[in-house]
């Protein structure tokens, strides 16, 4: 008689059952780390596209020599979530006017985001020629970026000093 070797052809239960019990721990595990890296990946490119504009503005007024003016679109003074104009200010008043050219404008940000400002920046920020910043107060105030959990650690503070320089920081901005 000739033995031919048998081979297997599936699994067998206790073993598809073994994969899918050690399927469903290491998804378990890892499902809340990635929600906390998309959030703080979306909060970065928030921030990021503010700070893109904030020096996008800073530079225009530099090479053009005039004020350039962020306005926000909303009609609430300090919520700037619903998004933000840039455009030439010839006559500095803070308001687009027909004399002014739209440079870019910003849409809203995603649905569960806001960004907020202190009382400096509660409308807009505008560049002098020099790259200063000014406003309808002090020349410096911070942007707060919070997402709809509210937590600190995924926050973050946009900064412009009196000079109109922009800085960033993670988890140190207080949401409301």
């Amino acid at each position: 008689m000739h033995n031919k070797p048998i081979t297997s052809l599936g699994v067998t239960l206790p073993e598809l059952m073994t994969t899918v019990c050690i399927s469903g721990i290491l998804a378990s595990v890892a499902i809340p780390g990635f929600k906390d890296i998309i959030t703080s990946n979306r909060s970065t490119s928030i921030a990021n596209q503010l700070v893109t504009a904030l020096n996008y503005a800073r530079s225009e007024a530099i090479k053009r020599g005039l004020q350039v003016t962020i306005k926000h679109k909303d009609a609430t003074p300090r919520e700037w979530e619903k998004g933000w104009d840039i455009f030439t200010d010839t006559n500095s008043n803070g308001a687009m006017d027909m004399t002014d050219e739209l440079l870019k404008t910003y849409e809203a940000l995603p649905e569960g985001y806001t960004l907020r400002t202190g009382s400096n920046f509660a409308s807009w920020v505008a560049y002098s020629a020099t790259g200063n910043s000014h406003a309808t107060g002090l020349a410096n105030d911070t942007f707060t970026l919070c997402d709809s959990s509210k937590e600190k650690a995924q926050s973050r503070a946009i900064i412009i000093n009196k000079v109109g320089r922009v800085r960033t920081e993670k988890g140190t901005a207080t949401c409301l």
